[in-house]
């Protein structure tokens, strides 16, 4: 039942589709970040407690920013617990953008204070694990440990990007989060690419190869 290794740097395990789940924990895992040209990207894992359930727990998505606040602190509280991981800037220009999301995602599981005996990830995806593993295309919406994990994940990148609005707000990190709007397309234009920029994303590699002398080409 456990994901198979490949040694391509490009293939990923088989997906384990369960007509059961053991009895014992079971982690919910997702991600925040893919889309955005800057910053890392973000996983969570979470194990719910069956005897302290949380309201309206959903899509991060789909949910205000106040009310995402709201039951990151309620998750958090009542959870048997969770993990946030993520992967850096430079592993995303070193990796590509779903090997590094699948890094973090594994780092999340692996840093649950309990082994779950199943973990069921939102996506079409898993990670590398020595555990089975599920994925569920639109679990965040499905299944409520995702849904927590996706919270987390989602609140704990969006504080991230408040906090580096603080040291470049030229960019505007804060209002866009880190994807390519019109704003921030103009920023880069303007200013250039800042460290948190990911340098393997197309419209930063061509904002970077204009500053080096190349020719000017449309930033799509």
């Amino acid at each position: 039942m456990r994901s198979k290794k490949s040694s391509h740097p490009d293939a990923f395990p088989e997906q384990t589709s369960l007509p059961w789940h053991p009895p014992g924990l079971v982690a919910g895992v997702d991600e925040a970040g893919r889309g955005p040209l800057a910053g890392p990207v973000v996983a969570a894992a979470v194990i719910l407690d069956d005897l302290r359930p949380i309201a309206g727990l959903a899509d991060s998505k789909k949910l205000t920013a106040a009310r995402r606040e709201k039951l990151f602190d309620e998750i958090r509280a009542k959870a048997l617990c969770c993990s946030i991981a993520q992967a850096s800037v430079e592993e995303i220009d070193q990796l590509n953008i779903l090997q590094a999301t699948m890094l973090a995602m594994r780092r999340a599981v692996m840093g649950l204070r309990l082994k779950p005996v199943m973990v069921l990830v939102d996506g079409n995806r898993i990670p590398q694990l020595d555990i089975p593993a599920e994925a569920i295309v639109k679990g965040d919406a499905l299944v409520q440990s995702i849904s927590a994990a996706s919270i987390l994940a989602k609140v704990h990148r969006d504080r991230w990007c408040t906090e580096v609005h603080g040291q470049f707000p030229q960019y505007g990190f804060a209002g866009h989060k880190g994807y390519g709007t019109a704003v921030h397309m103009a920023a880069l234009k303007e200013h250039g690419a800042c460290v948190h920029h990911r340098r393997s994303f197309a419209p930063v590699a061509q904002v970077l190869a204009i500053a080096a002398g190349a020719p000017e080409k449309t930033i799509a």
